[in-house]
């Protein structure tokens, strides 16, 4: 039974690295050169202005990850942004889906009036997917916003969710 946990840097790094790594490895999802070194992971996962998570079975193997953070500062702190990376051997099995839910109920936990995603590849389909099924609209795009390895430039969405009821 996988459950979320609190990442602490000193415990999770290995665990988040070896997610980390091997999905930017694909340069199909995120923005993250594939050669970005290990040392980088405390700045782009860990840093003071964010949340950490993992998910991890009852072996205490990390299989899923996602950051929480003002998605801007001072006067934007009230909108959340979020990263969710899965571990590529651990892809379908609805971990990106209790990802969604923990960072939803977290970020209302927090007082977040709203979740946005401010790169959304237009090609990954599956996030995209998952992501209106939990009530994110589209609301911009960004023409040739990102290049992708194998299709070229491809546009980016933003998306938005509201948490006021």
């Amino acid at each position: 039974m996988a459950k979320i946990k609190k990442a602490i840097f000193e415990q999770d790094e290995n665990g988040i690295w070896d997610i980390f790594s091997k999905v930017i490895q694909s340069s199909d999802t995120y923005v993250f050169e594939p050669s970005t070194p290990k040392q980088k992971l405390k700045e782009y996962w860990f840093a003071a202005y964010m949340d950490s998570f993992v998910v991890v079975d009852e072996s205490d193997q990390t299989l899923a990850t996602y950051i929480i953070k003002p998605n801007q500062i001072g006067l934007g702190d009230h909108i959340a942004n979020c990263s969710y990376m899965v571990h590529p051997d651990h892809q379908g099995k609805g971990l990106g889906r209790l990802l969604c839910e923990h960072s939803i109920a977290f970020a209302k936990e927090k007082g977040y009036l709203g979740i946005q995603f401010n790169i959304v590849v237009s090609t990954n389909l599956p996030a995209v997917h998952l992501w209106k099924k939990f009530g994110f609209s589209i609301i911009g795009v960004t023409p040739k916003g990102f290049r992708h390895p194998e299709k070229g430039f491809v546009d980016t969405y933003i998306m938005f969710k509201s948490l006021e009821e």
